[in-house]
């Protein structure tokens, strides 16, 4: 056993959750949607480095809503290596909003894994997650935990929903999905500083990511999963243009179709900002560019850092007025389907709740979900529960409609 940490039994824990970084901007909405939704029998706490803020943030939430509020605080700082075990150790999960992940995640996954904890988080850093999966897979599986990264809008709404789209097509033969993208949120000052870091990060983690797939091979799989290779195009049936989205969205996706034989023996998968007017590609392009070359040198990268700091979010009124559409086009076996997943605030509201679930399903739910373990995904963690939990919970996932594809139909 890692570091001679002792592993308590789940049911000999004093909390179900954990909610780690309660204090900064993400954590608050995250306790804020648990103290309003979650089970009053659920057992959980409020974690992070400073015990006052914390017990005053537990005061206002035993007032409001005292039936599912907080039950007790847990101070614990990604510097204080025993602090973080100490926190594991308490509780059957640890959901942690403290980022940016590369800087600060693994030292809370070393913690979860040494003391047989499942861990769930909402980064979308590609390098953060290939360094779990490295380094703790195995460990993981041995141990018999689930560590899920990119339980927020970075992937759920994506891996959850290229799984509903390809549970309506044939199993039996090969598959394509796209999903297209198109939301009104705003973003965090820990998502701008994720995003320029991986922008900045982005050819050494290239190069890596080559290296990896050399030495991990097929693994022994015969079914074949790969990215769609369509670039820019016009999108008739959605009235707008398709730009190749370059978030870690399609590599999640990817990795549940390699563990679940739902998505056929040969599955594509292509992922969209979905853009109505030419104009707004263009100049978003043109955007994108500038903002990467930038990121590349070092100056301009610590510049571009200090125009939002972490901790910073949008308003309550800014909030109110976001939206997120994902929209599915699947085919195969003669069949096509289109799908959608639908939601508020994609960066914030959505995110806290989609976490929250996540982490509810985790300590509630464990007689409903698959046994997998390991570093996964949400699709293959979680999978219907989740999203049956998600719907109740106000996203939506629904069929637009399903038909025999054109050359069916002609038969």
């Amino acid at each position: 056993m890692a570091r001679g940490v002792i592993v308590r039994p789940m049911t000999d824990r004093a909390f179900d959750i954990v909610v780690f970084g309660a204090t900064g901007f993400t954590g608050r909405l995250v306790a804020d949607y648990l103290a309003a939704h979650a089970p009053a029998k659920t057992k959980w706490a409020l974690a992070g480095r400073n015990e006052k803020t914390l017990e005053g943030i537990r005061n206002e939430l035993v007032a409001a809503k005292p039936q599912c509020a907080p039950s007790g605080v847990v101070v614990a700082s990604v510097s204080d290596a025993p602090s973080l075990t100490a926190m594991a150790r308490s509780t059957q999960v640890v959901l942690t909003t403290v980022g940016p992940y590369a800087e600060h995640g693994e030292p809370v996954v070393r913690a979860c894994v040494d003391a047989g904890t499942d861990y769930v988080d909402i980064t979308g850093e590609p390098e953060f997650v290939e360094k779990i999966i490295d380094t703790y897979d195995s460990e993981a599986r041995q141990k018999k935990i689930r560590i899920v990264s990119c339980c927020g809008f970075d992937s759920i709404p994506h891996d959850l929903g290229a799984l509903f789209t390809a549970q309506h097509l044939p199993a039996d033969a090969p598959m394509s999905i796209s999903g297209y993208v198109k939301s009104n949120g705003t973003f965090s000052g820990g998502t701008w500083q994720s995003a320029v870091r991986a922008m900045g990060n982005m050819r050494a983690f290239q190069k890596e990511q080559a290296a990896r797939k050399k030495k991990r091979g097929a693994n022994g799989q015969t079914r074949k999963v790969a990215a769609s290779k369509a670039g820019i195009r016009y999108v008739r049936e959605l009235h707008s243009w398709a730009c190749p989205l370059p978030t870690i969205d399609p590599q999640i996706v990817l990795r549940s179709a390699r563990d679940l034989d739902v998505y056929g023996p040969d599955f594509r998968y292509g992922h969209f900002a979905r853009i109505k007017h030419v104009t707004t590609l263009v100049g978003g392009a043109v955007g994108v560019g500038v903002l990467f070359s930038l990121a590349q040198l070092p100056p301009t990268r610590a510049l571009l850092l200090k125009v939002k700091k972490s901790g910073d979010g949008p308003s309550p009124e800014q909030r109110a007025k976001a939206f997120f559409n994902v929209t599915f086009i699947g085919e195969g076996g003669g069949r096509r389907v289109v799908t959608e997943v639908t939601g508020g605030d994609p960066g914030y509201t959505e995110t806290s709740k989609m976490i929250a679930e996540a982490a509810l399903t985790f300590a509630l739910d464990r007689d409903k979900i698959p046994a997998r373990y390991g570093v996964l995904t949400p699709a293959v963690a979680m999978g219907d529960v989740l999203r049956e939990r998600l719907q109740k919970a106000g996203i939506g996932f629904r069929v637009v409609r399903e038909e025999a594809m054109a050359s069916e139909r002609s038969n």
